[in-house]
């Protein structure tokens, strides 16, 4: 299996390969992935880890009284686990002459056009030193609506950010499988294209023994960041050295085979539908021009028949076709005020321009 050469890669390790079976982090697992992760940003990638961990950490330091509730259970084992687990990478990552740095997250840290880019510019100065940054949600303060639907989607947030060429989820498994575990012919699946569905059938759904997300998770999220052109693959890294075989092109997985490129304005569109303050119904003849492939076209006020809400200069807007199915997403180019006053009418200016238009 051949694999292009990655000059940056995002990689998300969920709970199960940190853990042992009884909850508690694996040491002798996070040293062997803190290793592999030194030799390759040592031989000149960028590497931005995305680490599970926290609760199991403070699991092990900890007995929280019993009749507290989940979500606090949660909080006070990320707060006391997070501290131990940034202090075991720091001396193993210290080891090969590296530093390691903590970024938490939540959702709302991804939404808003000034503090996305404080956060894109944080990332690309650590990745400039002997740094490695190391990103977990923030557990103490996600609650409900701040939640990711776990660390599978950050990841995904978090490669699109920074313009990533991968995204290497590593779980307990070796890939998606072609059939459920024991059936006849089952086996895991090489390759997979950014728009091929017909795979999600096979998937088991269940959930990690200790993280949030699944396979269901993993395929969803891997679609999404190979639609964006981010090669994406899902293996076991439980395996030996499994990161230096990805390098290497030579590994057991299931790689996401990524469409073309797009720029890093398209790539926070397409993660951002929560972000879409109002939304822009569309004719069929405006549809066919913005889902054409032979030719960029930009949202014009003559293809409008409606706009619901309210929407300044910069924010995002959701666009529906005439049957009110969503089909992309576009920064405004003026206010709602002027857009209602344009609809319908011909010779004004676009409301998406095409550079600032993603269509799902």
């Amino acid at each position: 299996m051949s694999m292009p050469e990655f000059r940056k890669i995002v990689v998300k390790v969920g709970t199960n390969v940190l853990a042992r079976e009884d909850g508690l982090l694996d040491i002798t697992s996070i040293s062997h992935l803190a290793d592999q992760i030194a030799a390759i940003k040592q031989s000149g990638t960028e590497v931005i880890l995305v680490s599970s961990g926290a609760v199991g950490a403070g699991r092990s330091l900890i007995q929280v009284p019993e009749g507290m509730s989940k979500v606090v259970r949660r909080q006070v084992l990320s707060a006391v686990g997070q501290v131990r687990l940034m202090e075991i990478y720091r001396q193993l990552f210290a080891n090969h002459g590296l530093f390691c740095a903590q970024v938490l997250a939540t959702k709302a840290d991804f939404q808003g056009h000034t503090h996305y880019n404080n956060m894109k510019n944080c990332f690309l100065a650590l990745l400039r030193d002997k740094v490695v940054p190391i990103v977990n949600e923030n557990d103490v303060v996600s609650v409900s609506e701040l939640m990711f639907t776990d660390n599978d989607e950050l990841a995904g947030l978090v490669a699109a950010m920074t313009n990533a060429d991968a995204l290497i989820i590593l779980s307990s498994v070796d890939g998606l499988l072609s059939a459920p575990p024991g059936e006849p012919g089952s086996a895991v699946i090489r390759e997979i294209a950014f728009d091929d569905k017909q795979w999600m059938k096979a998937i088991a759904p269940s959930r990690s023994s200790f993280g949030r997300g699944g396979m269901h998770t993993k395929f969803r999220i891997a679609q999404k960041a190979a639609k964006v052109g981010i090669t994406t693959i899902i293996a076991n890294g439980r395996r030996g050295n499994i990161l230096l075989d990805i390098m290497r092109g030579d590994f057991t997985g299931t790689r996401f085979l990524p469409a073309e490129s797009i720029s890093n304005v398209k790539k926070r569109l397409a993660y951002h539908a929560s972000e879409s303050k109002a939304a822009v119904h569309i004719n069929a003849g405006a549809e066919a021009a913005l889902c054409s492939g032979e030719k960029a076209s930009s949202l014009l006020p003559v293809g409008i028949t409606r706009i619901e809400g309210d929407f300044q200069k910069g924010d995002i807007v959701r666009i529906f076709n005439s049957q009110g199915q969503a089909i992309g997403l576009g920064q405004a180019q003026y206010g709602s005020e002027l857009a209602r006053q344009y609809v319908g009418q011909r010779g004004k200016r676009a409301l998406v321009h095409y550079d600032y238009l993603y269509i799902d």
